[in-house]
């Protein structure tokens, strides 16, 4: 068993609770891990054996894609995506980070982590 994780993924997008914020857009940012048994890609050196960066960065990419209200919608919708394409992983972590969210004061970003 192991993990494969992508870091400082960075999305402008269009979510957000007000319609302000679906309006203007505002700066992601993800994090997702995988944690799962890459033992035959190691020994075999095969990518088909393991989960693919490439897959994983096209699925956030295309969450991001989507409006969404709520920052743990957007980890619930990459964890479900990420599941759907890679049945056999144990477990998936995704951190979602939002720059500069309307809390009414300096805050650099909100940020949520979800597991499934």
């Amino acid at each position: 068993m192991g993990t494969i994780s992508l870091e400082g993924l960075e999305f402008f997008a269009y979510h957000g609770f007000y319609p302000e914020e679906q309006r203007i857009g505002n700066k992601y940012a993800l994090d997702i891990t995988v944690q799962t048994d890459f033992t035959e890609a190691a020994k075999h050196d095969k990518l088909s054996e393991t989960v693919n960066y490439g897959t994983l960065y096209q699925i956030a990419a295309r969450v991001m894609k989507e409006p969404a209200k709520l920052l743990e919608h957007i980890a619930f919708k990459v964890i479900s995506s990420v599941r759907e394409h890679y049945p056999d992983v144990a477990n998936v972590t995704v951190k979602v980070s939002k720059f500069n969210p309307p809390v009414g004061g300096v805050c650099a970003r909100s940020v949520i982590t979800m597991e499934g």
